[in-house]
């Protein structure tokens, strides 16, 4: 796993062992940050990383951009992962990490533009977490295409391979 594009293009990602996480491929990352860099949001804002895992979506987005990245991930070879890869790229002032559960982080999650939702494998809890995420934009990856919930509405839904990207909007 490596980092696609931006300051950090090409570097390698160290990536968790055991089947606990989701890794996101290059061709989805690639994908999903070219959808977002036409749509001119990722430069500047602040972002989320949840069920971060390795960190890719969020590492990715500050590589081309985004000015600060809050990771959140429990799992704890994941969080290990996570870590060598913040201080292999040098990321400790543009990045925070919470080991806790992303449930109980996201009410109190403030000042984030993009949220990036990579749940484990078999997640089905999506109507449960949407609507306790205050961002204007989500990104998430799943098995199916994520419905949009009461105030958002989804932007674009693409599949690669048996992954959906699902790209959620909140509504003024």
């Amino acid at each position: 796993m490596r980092v696609i594009s931006g300051e950090f293009g090409g570097r390698k990602l160290v990536a968790p062992d055991g089947t606990t996480t989701r890794p996101t491929t290059d061709k989805v990352r690639q994908a999903v940050f070219n959808s977002l860099g036409s749509m001119g949001v990722v430069e500047g804002a602040t972002v989320a990383d949840l069920y971060a895992g390795s960190g890719a979506l969020g590492i990715e987005a500050l590589s081309r951009g985004a000015e600060h990245c809050v990771f959140v991930e429990r799992d704890r070879a994941a969080l290990k992962a996570l870590r060598e890869n913040i201080a292999a790229l040098d990321l400790g002032t543009r990045a925070t990490v919470h080991a806790t559960d992303v449930m109980a982080w996201v009410p109190v999650m403030r000042n984030v533009d993009i949220a990036f939702i990579d749940p484990p494998y078999a997640f089905d809890a999506w109507d449960r977490l949407l609507p306790l995420v205050d961002v204007g934009m989500v990104v998430a990856e799943a098995d199916d295409p994520v419905a949009a919930p009461e105030g958002w509405e989804q932007a674009r839904s693409r599949r690669y391979g048996r992954t959906w990207v699902t790209i959620l909007e909140r509504l003024a």
